[in-house]
């Protein structure tokens, strides 16, 4: 229904006022203070009992903001009141006049199903309907104070109608879940100090039925799918592109309208669950996108929810996100900020979640954040931090590592706000990653250069490692690298066929023998030809080609590799697992460092060689004298390429790079060669 008249309210109103047609005031009744249940001041209300799953302690810690289990009280809950089953409903519409439950069960009549006002000054509303179960769709019928007549969602609904339909079901999270033995070590897997490869998948777009091009696999179907595939190919963890309900394709879930509800467009709540389940069983942990920093204005979600401004900010300057159109959360506002803290740990309790990447970090830190001189509003110290969010995010972090200790938290944050993966205590935002944007960009920038021109740039390469160790940083190269005109990772390679393959091979063995985690999307793996289109398969049929064969088989090498060599992640965010060996051999384009584990035995070194002739007889210096083998070249046949190998090698007593011992190695075109004492 289209909101009519409608005015910002900005400020809970202490009275009912109901209008008449006439748009004059005819009627005021109790207060919202007032003990007495709305049944006795508004007729038609008596198919719904007073009834509550709120104590005196829950309102209390909701008003301040800190009660982070809303989802098991806000909401529809199937439950059983004086011996008879049916559905509890409670909304949180401080300035609706009036609000009922509307739905099929009652022919979508606003006076039916009345809900009672809360007397505690909350802006509850609640109440129990007998006879309802799981599955019934149903909305709120919302009247404002100002004379706006809303139908909206259930903003802590669990199940939501398939788009383009928009009526929240009723549903419950049963389910028997068989990963113990995940949960049970997880924090163990989650760890810092151990391997995080990270394969980021969008669920409608990765796999689809061939006879059936334009649908979705469910995601019980991907469950038979997609964790056999991530084993096969080392990744330990995946990011799921935000499953969240929302109701536009085209906005990758981005933008949402049902936070708490696991997209139909896959199933239900409960096949997304054996979803996360098999994963699990597979070991492999499952973070989602999560997106707190802004919500769409479809009319059945968030916005204006009771006819006021009430999830966002009234004034634009604060309240509207010019980029992607969108109204950005007050969580200045404490029944905003505990509803998306318990968003966040809503995720892994009831769906075992193993953490979240956080979208869009840097505009929620940041006032101006993509705006003009004067479209801002400073803080209240004259500055541009958000701080506001700044506390929101520290207390989320907080939150989920006390109360999911097993899991990670991690921020896409682009800009250089310092301590954005440092703990609270010592000033940071607590998160637990970051994803280090800049190397994303100086990589991608180098790698699209022609080989003659690079060693006018070597320093793309070496720049990161200057603030390598400043935060706990993930290297990603996401969805948003292969989307909007910025064409597929292969098509960003300069050179022939061989070349761009070659040189795709050196920029993910660069990848993953940097420090940090890491994070590749889906079809950079087998090297898809085509942007990204989320809607069609990813284009499998590729690896019938031999190069896109050794693609995908070199991925699986570097993850055996990873996960492997301790070297590899022992020291991810510390400067004492990495040194240079060589990192100004400009005029050859080579790149020398070593890795180092926390015993000296486990030190790898890795040569790259970022130009098309082959570096033969190229002598490096080594940290200790004896035999080295090759453990890994992006070079193999295997991979595709043309067999420049090392074996195993014994150093000379030649000094070289300030180390008394040197070994002379053939570093392949366009390659790298990883080497080990043996």
């Amino acid at each position: 229904m289209a909101i009519k008249k409608l005015k910002s309210v900005t400020e809970p109103a202490l009275g009912l006022k109901k209008k008449s047609t006439s748009g004059k005031v005819t009627k005021k009744a109790v207060p919202l203070t007032s003990n007495k249940p709305m049944k006795e001041v508004l007729p038609d209300s008596n198919h719904v009992l007073p009834f509550s799953l709120f104590n005196d302690l829950d309102i209390e810690l909701f008003k301040s903001g800190t009660h982070y289990r809303l989802y098991e009280k806000l909401g529809a809950h199937i439950v059983t009141h004086q011996k008879k089953k049916g559905v509890y409903f409670a909304v949180w519409a401080p300035n609706a006049f009036q609000v009922s439950v509307i739905g099929n069960f009652n022919a979508w009549d606003k006076t039916s199903h009345i809900l009672y006002s809360r007397w505690d000054g909350s802006g509850i509303l609640e109440g129990f309907i007998a006879g309802l179960d799981q599955g019934e769709t149903y909305k709120y019928h919302i009247e404002s104070y100002n004379g706006a007549e809303l139908e909206k969602g259930d903003p802590y609904a669990y199940h939501w109608e398939l788009r383009p339909k928009t009526a929240s079901i009723t549903w419950d999270l049963d389910y028997r879940w068989s990963d113990g033995e995940w949960m049970r070590k997880r924090k163990n897997k989650n760890a810092l100090n151990k391997p995080y490869s990270v394969y980021e998948v969008h669920l409608g777009s990765w796999k689809r039925n061939p006879d059936k091009p334009e649908a979705f696999l469910s995601y019980r179907e991907l469950a038979n799918l997609l964790p056999a595939y991530c084993v096969e190919l080392g990744f330990t963890h995946v990011e799921l592109m935000p499953v969240m309900e929302h109701p536009y394709d085209g906005s990758w879930g981005y933008q949402q309208t049902g936070y708490y509800a696991a997209t139909s467009r896959y199933g239900t709540p409960q096949d997304f669950m054996y979803l996360v389940d098999v994963l699990h069983q597979h070991e492999i942990g499952v973070l989602l996108d999560w997106v707190p920093s802004h919500f769409p204005y479809d009319i059945h979600g968030l916005y204006m929810f009771d006819g006021s401004h009430l999830y966002e900010h009234a004034d634009t300057r604060k309240g509207y996100h010019p980029d992607w159109k969108s109204y950005i959360f007050n969580s200045g506002r404490n029944e905003v900020k505990a509803f998306l803290i318990s968003n966040a740990l809503f995720w892994m309790d009831k769906y075992h979640i193993d953490g979240l990447r956080v979208d869009a970090v840097a505009s929620m830190l940041h006032l101006d954040y993509s705006r003009k001189e004067g479209e801002w509003i400073p803080n209240e110290l004259g500055g541009r931090e958000n701080l506001e969010n700044v506390a929101l995010l520290r207390e989320l972090n907080e939150t989920i590592y006390k109360e999911f200790p097993g899991t990670q938290m991690i921020a896409e944050e682009s800009t250089s706000w310092p301590g954005v993966s440092h703990p609270t205590y010592n000033g940071g935002l607590g998160f637990g990653m970051k994803w280090m944007m800049g190397w994303m960009n100086d990589t991608l920038t180098y790698f699209k250069r022609e080989p003659i021109h690079r060693k006018w740039h070597q320093n793309d390469l070496t720049f990161s490692l200057v603030y390598a160790f400043s935060e706990n940083f993930m290297l990603p190269l996401s969805h948003d690298e292969v989307v909007h005109g910025k064409s597929s990772m292969i098509h960003k390679m300069p050179g022939d066929e061989w070349q761009r393959f070659a040189n795709l091979r050196l920029l993910y063995t660069y990848m993953w023998t940097h420090p940090g985690t890491k994070l590749l999307f889906m079809g950079n793996e087998f090297a898809q030809n085509s942007e990204w289109n989320f809607e069609s398969s990813l284009q499998w049929d590729l690896l019938k080609f031999e190069p896109h064969q050794g693609m995908q088989k070199l991925i699986s090498g570097l993850n055996q590799l990873y996960k492997t060599e301790p070297a590899m992640y022992e020291h991810s965010f510390d400067a004492a697992g990495f040194e240079w060996i060589a990192g100004d051999d400009i005029e050859n384009c080579v790149l020398i460092f070593a890795r180092k584990g926390k015993k000296a035995k486990d030190t790898i070194l890795i040569a790259l060689n970022f130009t098309p002739t082959v570096k033969l007889n190229y002598r490096i210096g080594v940290p200790k004298a004896g035999t080295y083998k090759e453990i890994f070249n992006s070079d193999a046949p295997i991979y595709w390429g043309a067999g420049n190998l090392n074996g195993s090698l014994t150093t000379d007593s030649i000094e070289k790079h300030g180390k008394a011992n040197s070994l002379e190695i053939c570093i392949p075109p366009l390659g790298a060669a990883v080497f080990k004492l043996a």
